[in-house]
């Protein structure tokens, strides 16, 4: 028998970034998460230098619908003063459950010694952490997956999530090659680039559905899986289970 799931997205952003045309209306984002079939839906905000002001836009989001948000928090290695404290707020006062990393803004490699405090205090937490991903595009020697099979290696108890699952094509066969060497690395879905058969190379059980919205349309994003060449039972576990189990929901 197949076991029914809630549908989790572990990939989407409050903030604005008007040049992208980005608004971050709540309203809105529940109405397309309705539409959409999603039933609650893990929220960062990494588009402010300032992380104290974008852990509290999401904060707001979770006052808003608690029973929709899951709060995610984000720390820069360049205040490095302030990531510890500001971890400690979001987790322990706030309630977020996972870390997003964003390397493309930080500018420094995933596995750069700036990292360590902010990666050594997740492993002593046994956090999730979840970054962006990708191999074929720019900048992506800070971020490309075999990077994240090397601090997978150095933080065991940390969880790791490839934002986009490496993306492009390539990306994608280096991201399922990093995780089949690395029991606490997860492949998440959301990309406009992903090709016939992208989530069905990935196996089920460290495969977890994302969005990226409002980036992208959360309806295609959970097509992709809905439509995707596996049991109904991986659909289940892509979309909500894995991702219940793995932040505790």
């Amino acid at each position: 028998m197949t076991t029914i799931h809630p549908v989790i997205d572990l990939h989407a952003h409050a903030g604005r970034w008007g040049s992208v045309g980005v608004d971050d209306d709540p309203d809105r984002y529940v109405e397309i998460m309705d539409e959409a079939g999603i039933d609650r839906t893990c929220i960062n905000c990494i588009f402010y230098g300032d992380a104290t002001m974008g852990n509290d836009t999401v904060a707001r989001f979770i006052d808003r619908y608690p029973d929709r948000f899951v709060g995610v928090a984000f720390v820069t290695p360049h205040y490095p003063e302030e990531a510890i404290p500001e971890l400690e707020r979001a987790y322990d006062s706030l309630g977020f459950k996972m870390l997003k990393v964003y390397p493309p803004y930080a500018l420094i490699p995933l596995t750069d010694p700036k990292w360590a405090p902010i990666f050594e205090w997740c492993d002593a937490r046994s956090a999730v952490v979840m970054s962006h991903s990708d191999l074929g595009m720019p900048g992506d020697h800070l971020h490309r997956p075999r990077l994240f099979a090397e601090v997978a290696r150095m933080y065991t108890n940390v969880s790791w999530v490839l934002g986009h699952a490496g993306n492009l094509e390539a990306g994608r066969v280096e991201a399922v090659e990093a995780a089949k060497h690395a029991p606490n690395i997860y492949l998440e879905t959301a990309t406009s680039w992903g090709g016939n058969g992208a989530i069905e190379c990935a196996g089920q059980d460290r495969v977890l559905f994302g969005s990226d919205m409002p980036l992208m349309d959360a309806r295609y994003q959970i097509g992709r899986v809905a439509t995707s060449a596996i049991s109904d039972e991986a659909k289940h576990a892509v979309l909500g289970g894995n991702a219940a189990r793995l932040l505790g929901l």
